[in-house]
This record gives C-alpha cells, sequence and structure tokens, in this order.
C-alpha cells in the first residue's frame, strides 16, 4: 500500500487526534449529569439496582419507565403514578475493550474500521474520566493484547490512548490473525473486572463467535456491558463492479459481483449477523449501539441516544 495512502485522513489515528477528541465529549451525553440522565442508564435499569446506582428522585411516571421502580407511598398520595431514579455511583470502574486487527484494517466510508474503533474509544474514556468513573481497558489485536487496569486519573486514560495510538499505526494487511483475539480479551476482563464495573466492547461486527457470545455471556453476570460492533458499508452489500479478485497470504478469490446469487447470499449473510448481535443484547439485557464507518461517529451516537429519550420511539 503506498505511503501515502497510508498517511490519508482515516487510515490511521494518532495520539494527538485521540487526545483531543475530549473536546467532543460535549456534544454528546454518553453518561448521567447532576440534573440530567443518558438514556444508556435505564435501558438495563433493574439488572444495575442494588449495585452501581443510588437512589436520586422521585418523578411522575413516564412511557417506557420500568414499573418495577414506581414509587407506590408517593402514587397513593398524589393519585398519580411516580416512579423512581437512580443515578450511577460515582468512581464506577468502567473498562473498555477495543480491538485493533487486521480485520479492521479496512474501510469504504468515511475511516477505516480500526479509526472508528478508537475514536470511539477515546470518546467514552474521556466521557467516563469526566463523570469521574475510574478508566481502564484492553486494545487487542492480532496476537498481542495490552492492559491498563482502571484507575480514575488523566494519566491512566492517556496510557490507554497511547497504546491504541501505537498499535494502530502499526496495523497492516498481511498480519496473521488470531482465531479468538476477543475471546481471549473477554475471558481476562472476567479475571480483572469486580462485580458492578461496566464493560464496553468495541470490536468488529464480524467478531460474534458461539465462543465470544458465552463469553459475554459469562460476563454479564457480574458486570453491565454496552456492545459497539463496527462495520463498513462493504460489509452489508457488495458492490456490482463486475469480476473482483482478492489475494492474502498466498490465497487468492475471485468474485463475480454482477452474479444475484452470490449478492443475495452476501447480503443475507450480513442480516444474519445483525441479528445475532440483536438477539444476543436482548437475551443478556444489555446495550447495543452498532457503528458504522459510512457517517461521522459523535452523528451515530447522538441519533441513537435520542431515539431511547422519553416520548420517542425507535
Amino acid at each position: 500500500m503506498p505511503n501515502r495512502l497510508l498517511a490519508a485522513p482515516g487510515i490511521r489515528i494518532s495520539l494527538t487526534e485521540l487526545i483531543e477528541m475530549r473536546h467532543r465529549v460535549r456534544e454528546v451525553q454518553l453518561f448521567s449529569r447532576p440534573g440530567q440522565r443518558s438514556p444508556l442508564v435505564g435501558l438495563h435499569h433493574s439488572k444495575l439496582r442494588g449495585r452501581g446506582v443510588d437512589f436520586d428522585q422521585v418523578r411522575v411516571y413516564q412511557a417506557g419507565d420500568d414499573v418495577r421502580n414506581i414509587d407506590w407511598r408517593v402514587t397513593a398520595r398524589t393519585q398519580e403514578p411516580h416512579t423512581k431514579l437512580f443515578h450511577e455511583e460515582r468512581e464506577r470502574p468502567i473498562f473498555i475493550l477495543v480491538e485493533q486487527s487486521q480485520r479492521l484494517f479496512f474501510g469504504s466510508g468515511l475511516m477505516f474500521k480500526s479509526v472508528l474503533a478508537a475514536q470511539a474509544a477515546a470518546l467514552i474514556g474521556w466521557a467516563a474520566l469526566g463523570h469521574n468513573d475510574r478508566i481502564g481497558g484492553l486494545v487487542f489485536g492480532d496476537n498481542e493484547h495490552y492492559e491498563i487496569k482502571p484507575r480514575r486519573s488523566k494519566q491512566s486514560l492517556l496510557q490507554l490512548l497511547n497504546r491504541l495510538a501505537r498499535v494502530n499505526q502499526s496495523l497492516h494487511t498481511e498480519a496473521v490473525p488470531q482465531a479468538d483475539s476477543l475471546g481471549i480479551a473477554l475471558r481476562r476482563a472476567r479475571e480483572v473486572l469486580r462485580p458492578g464495573s461496566l464493560a464496553i466492547i468495541i470490536c468488529d461486527e464480524r467478531a460474534l463467535t458461539p465462543a465470544v457470545e458465552q463469553q459475554l455471556s459469562l460476563l454479564s453476570r457480574h458486570c453491565d456491558l454496552l456492545l459497539l460492533p463496527l462495520s463498513d458499508p462493504l460489509d452489508h452489500a457488495l458492490p456490482a463492479a463486475g469480476l473482483l479478485r482478492f489475494a492474502q497470504h498466498g490465497a487468492q478469490l475471485e468474485l463475480d459481483t454482477l452474479d444475484p446469487t452470490l449478492r443475495k447470499s452476501y447480503r443475507q449473510q450480513s442480516e444474519a449477523r445483525i441479528e445475532r448481535w440483536e438477539l444476543l443484547a436482548q437475551k443478556l439485557r444489555v446495550v447495543l449501539m452498532p457503528l458504522s464507518t459510512q457517517s461521522e461517529m459523535i452523528e451515530q451516537l447522538r441519533e441513537y441516544l435520542n431515539a431511547q429519550r422519553p416520548g420517542k420511539t425507535s
């Protein structure tokens, strides 16, 4: 790949760019603030009760509120349904597992998936630090992983971002991917995270194997999860570009992208992956926020969060 292409915007990410993401935290409310609540809290509210959250206030019941949180005393006194609200416990450990592998070193949209992953990790990291949480993480990729223990310090986040940028800068198309890098990362997370932690998984959409599903299920028993599978438009549909030839590690593949049967099969595989993520999130009662290289990350997050607010329908 020519050096000028590798230097193009969206191909690589630098530590400076990851640090600058702190200025964009105000553009999207990922975590609750005094007097304001993020829609992320409440999507799996019942799981958080009793660990990681404290009582905040009582307000009039709104459509979509968990009926188990209704305050019956206030309801009886006012003759109008009221519900209890909770806020997240301060200094909650937040652990970001972010993939930087050869399969993410690709993109046909605004950026490579590896860059999108790094941007998302940085934004969440700065938001968590601003929320007074302890932040740490694990950067995993092809045959390597780097771990930063959760601490409530800017230095801890900078260590994570520095490692993230270094791994991103070293990505290339000839790496030999590890069969289950995400599964290994999740097993490590289960070893180091204490109950009540929030684990944020940023990975390729194609990474969801039966083994990974099992690890996510086990991790969700004592941690809350936020899943951010990454995709590119070419992951979901083949372009009508005629005969395409691919070569990697000595293997060659030839595809006729004008073949309607091939295009249909490719699209169905994509739809099955998306459905698999959705079913898993429903089963585990965790938050799922897919991200695509097709549009700007902040816009995607804002659109998702707005759709989850009271009175909104998705």
